[in-house]
């Protein structure tokens, strides 16, 4: 499971990879600790122009979907096991119509051993390519229209995101049993796109892909500050003992 990651480069820096057409104004800053509830930059395709149009946007991590209540159902959508998509009510439709690229610089998971006193400790690693190019998440995103706000309200209509997990392989399966869907920039043109009426073609095609691409992944462990989300400098990523 992905509960923290990194974005270390500016959105329009990840635009000449994917071949973005349109990068917003508003994006987040870069981060660090990036946590479920934040602002995170991902890449879509809208379908309302022919050819769908390629965004680069700011999103609410946790997907919020169009029958939500309120926005606070999304701090416990923030990841979706692949595998299960078409059996959850909440990703269903994002999962045929509208799939993102989360971009990011790496991610961090909590790898669980036993101490020096038999009691478990939670020893966090950042997993990152080792050539320092960015890496992409597959996810899922949706428009929420917040019925608490006003029409003419800027901020009515909320755009939200999941990342997607799938069994861990390899070494990192060593840190945690989940790790998210990697895909290939090759790969996104096909992920991104709105058309497509054979999506569950394309999802096991990311899945059995996947795992050559973890194993092209560098971790280390670094420090338990991360944990704290009011933490967010560089150093969290820097490995230690």
């Amino acid at each position: 499971m992905c509960g923290r990651f990194v974005v270390a480069a500016a959105g329009p820096e990840l635009v000449s990879v994917l071949r973005v057409d349109l990068v917003a104004d508003d994006l987040p800053a870069p981060s660090y600790n990036i946590a479920p509830t934040d602002q995170v930059a991902i890449v879509l395709d809208s379908a309302k122009s022919d050819p769908p149009t390629r965004r680069l946007e700011p999103a609410r991590w946790g997907l919020v979907p169009a029958w939500a209540k309120d926005v606070s159902i999304g701090a416990r959508a923030f990841n979706a096991r692949a595998e299960e998509l078409e059996d959850k009510p909440m990703f269903r439709t994002a999962f045929h119509k509208r799939r993102a690229v989360v971009p990011a610089s790496g991610y961090y998971e909590w790898k669980h051993v036993p101490g020096p006193d038999g009691k478990i400790q939670k020893i966090p690693h950042y997993i990152h390519p080792g050539d320092g190019r960015p890496m992409f998440f597959a996810g899922l995103y949706e428009w929420f229209k917040d019925p608490a706000k006003a029409d003419d309200d800027p901020e009515r209509w909320v755009l939200s995101f999941t990342i997607l997990t799938r069994d861990s392989i390899g070494r990192l399966g060593s840190i945690h049993d989940r790790m998210p869907l990697f895909l290939d920039p090759d790969f996104a043109d096909t992920w991104l796109d709105p058309t497509l009426d054979n999506a569950r073609d394309v999802l096991d095609a990311a899945i059995d892909a996947a795992p050559a691409l973890a194993e092209q992944l560098d971790d280390h462990v670094v420090s338990k500050a991360v944990g704290n989300v009011r933490n967010d400098t560089p150093e969290l990523i820097e490995p230690v003992s």
